[in-house]
């Protein structure tokens, strides 16, 4: 006997229905361009109505907002869950490794996805603000790491943590780019190995600062 399918709730219906939306959208995103998509195939793509989209989203900018905000929280939370009991700093480091490894099959689908979003934004300046919280939410979590980092091996930060953090989220995006182009001569994990180089060679600025030259 086939059991009883539990009836959702009608929120749970609703953030279903929103999360389907949300699917269908990134997929159609990555595909065509967040220009090159109308609300009619993203309702389409999920199996809904036209009706069904404006009843969860004001417009298809309301949607991108969503998305950027849902991929920050879930970056921010795979990451942060990798990290937060690992043994020792290079335990760390190898768990981000292995997560960049798992996830390089699906980096085109994600950077595209990704370009497409900070594009739209930078578009649309409503949309603008939202973009640079995302990407202070990510800094922010960069800043955090570094001082922990910087704390465990007892040296004071070199610079600014907020500073160094915008060098290694810029660094990120740019080395994604590069291994996506050349994926046969870059590791599927540059970007920690890129993150361990400079945390060595700030450490090592912290505990030898440079000196100022006579008359400075």
């Amino acid at each position: 006997m086939t059991p009883e399918r539990k009836r959702l709730t009608r929120e749970e219906s609703r953030q279903q229905t929103r999360s389907r939306l949300l699917a269908a959208a990134a997929e159609l995103f990555t595909e065509r361009g967040v220009n090159g998509t109308s609300v009619e195939q993203i309702a389409e793509r999920a199996g809904y109505t036209r009706g069904a989209f404006y009843g969860n989203f004001e417009d298809k900018n309301a949607l991108v907002a969503e998305l950027l905000q849902q991929r920050t929280r879930r970056e921010l939370e795979e990451v942060g869950a990798l990290t937060q009991d690992a043994g020792s700093f290079a335990d760390a480091l190898d768990r981000l490794r292995a997560w960049n490894r798992d996830r390089a099959p699906h980096l085109p689908e994600w950077l595209a996805l990704r370009m497409e979003l900070v594009l739209h934004a930078l578009r649309n300046e409503e949309l603008r603000p939202l973009l640079a919280e995302r990407e202070l939410l990510a800094r922010d979590a960069h800043a955090t790491g570094l001082r922990q980092a910087f704390a465990a091996r007892g040296v004071a930060s070199p610079a600014d943590p907020a500073f160094l953090a915008l060098i290694v989220h810029a660094l990120e995006d740019g080395l994604l780019i590069q291994r996506l182009l050349a994926p046969g001569g870059i590791p599927d994990d540059v970007v920690v190995d890129a993150f361990d180089l400079l945390l060595r060679s700030w450490t090592a600025l912290a505990h030898d600062p440079p000196q100022e030259a006579p008359g400075a």
